[in-house]
């Protein structure tokens, strides 16, 4: 009896609190409206479409530092609250499907839970970073817990989006480097950096840009097997060539390390297994003796010349890794763990020179928040990484590890970003499993 009501709990959650008599009538959490669907699509698409340049554009100041509160909020954050609304009303008992989903994404529900802990805390003492708590923390899990009803047309359609958006994004990232022309250029408070031409695409800054491009090339490499091998292989081509126009010396650095280590692994596994594609192997030695002739001409035609450059001069980024460490020196015990006096932290960062920005999400949570506030904010995360990893299928160990690393090469996390959300439309959309007809697994436990 206990495996019975297990087995009918899962099929309809509502079945968890409501009565005898409602549990008939509640709809299944699982057959998700059109509205809800669509709604969900959309979110997508603004949140990889849409950036700050974009934004500034209409009058929306969600990149700057000054402008009205509501600007600094993602548009994609306000529909997504939007759907998760609706679709709570849909369900028919708003309590009991957030209680539902709350069951199903344990995880996701705690990182939103501290992440609007920390907000209330963050206003009441009046510190920086009350938007960044939002659309860093509060976006991801909510979008994580409304994705666990796995509808499949859902997942479909936004695995068409994501493909669709980021090769657009590198074609106009080549376009943007080729014209050395930003069509959506990052402003701050409507100014543009005028001496850094980094391509901006889609993405509106160039990290983020590398960032989301590093982790979806090796989301190509070990994810997407929907999509035949010639097709993948040249939309690696096309993302890599875009990481170059981003400048992106982490990302470019970490793509190549681990994507050859993959496949390293890979053709010695298949080589172990004595099951060789011929048609995959010819393409492979194909490609590795046309790989060094197009970097030739590339580089001869100047291609490499502005990434080879950021290797040469990286405009302090190394040497602001290196300061950062010095700030805690000025402060006690007590003040790093509830968290300094923040005119004391910019007055330090201005004299240390690290305007703009202390490299590395952990050290600057410590400074900001105080380091109580960042451990729960790292069990939260790491908790719902874990449960992210957990609804993927075993390939997402390469650009889970990637995606960690990136991290800690910029503030990322630590200030406001849509980056983690990003990751995990990427990694639940492109590792989703291959789902199992009802029939066949029937069989098989037969």
């Amino acid at each position: 009896m206990a495996t019975v009501r297990a087995a009918a709990r899962a099929n309809n959650p509502a079945s968890g609190w409501a009565g005898s008599g409602q549990a008939a009538t509640a709809p299944r959490i699982g057959s998700v409206d059109a509205v809800t669907r669509f709604g969900l699509v959309a979110v997508v698409v603004l949140l990889f479409a849409i950036s700050g340049g974009m934004l500034w554009l209409v009058g929306y100041n969600y990149d700057g530092l000054t402008g009205n509160p509501a600007t600094k909020i993602h548009p994609s954050t306000y529909l997504l609250v939007l759907v998760f609304a609706w679709r709570a009303c849909t369900f028919g008992n708003p309590v009991g499907y957030m209680v539902a989903v709350a069951d199903r994404r344990p995880a996701s529900t705690l990182m939103a839970v501290i992440s609007i802990m920390l907000l209330v805390v963050v206003i009441a003492r009046q510190r920086p970073g009350m938007a960044g708590m939002i659309d860093t923390f509060v976006t991801p899990a909510l979008l994580v817990m409304m994705l666990g009803e796995d509808d499949d047309k859902t997942f479909a359609r936004m695995q068409t989006v994501v493909h669709a958006i980021m090769t657009v994004n590198a074609l106009l990232a080549l376009f943007e480097f080729a014209t050395k022309t930003l069509i959506f250029p990052y402003r701050l408070d409507g100014v543009v950096f005028m001496a850094d031409l980094r391509s901006t695409a889609l993405q509106g800054h160039p990290l983020s840009n590398a960032t989301v491009t590093s982790i979806y090339v090796l989301a190509l490499l070990s994810g997407s097997k929907s999509l035949s091998m010639p097709l993948r292989l040249g939309m690696i081509g096309l993302q890599f060539a875009a990481l170059v126009a981003f400048g992106g010396r982490s990302a470019m650095v970490l793509t190549i390390v681990l994507g050859g280590c993959y496949l390293l692994i890979q053709g010695l596994r298949g080589l172990r297994t004595g099951r060789v594609n011929l048609l995959g192997a010819a393409l492979g030695l194909i490609l590795a003796a046309l790989v060094p002739v197009v970097i030739v001409v590339a580089a001869s035609l100047g291609f490499f010349d502005a990434l080879l450059e950021r290797f040469v001069s990286d405009s302090g980024s190394a040497n602001a890794r290196v300061e950062m460490f010095d700030l805690f020196n000025h402060f006690d015990l007590r003040d790093l763990i509830v968290g300094p006096d923040i005119d004391l932290i910019e007055s330090l960062r201005r004299i240390s020179g690290l305007e703009q920005g202390i490299e590395n999400p952990i050290i600057r949570l410590i400074l900001y928040q105080g380091a109580f506030f960042t451990l729960l904010l790292f069990v939260g995360f790491a908790l719902f990484m874990h449960e992210v990893a957990r609804r993927c299928h075993s390939g997402i160990w390469l650009t889970m590890l990637g995606w960690l690393i990136l991290l800690n090469t910029s503030e990322s996390l630590a200030s406001k970003t849509t980056l983690m959300t990003k990751f995990v439309v990427i990694a639940l959309v492109l590792y989703r499993p291959a789902v199992i007809p009802r029939r066949v697994a029937q069989g098989a436990r037969r």
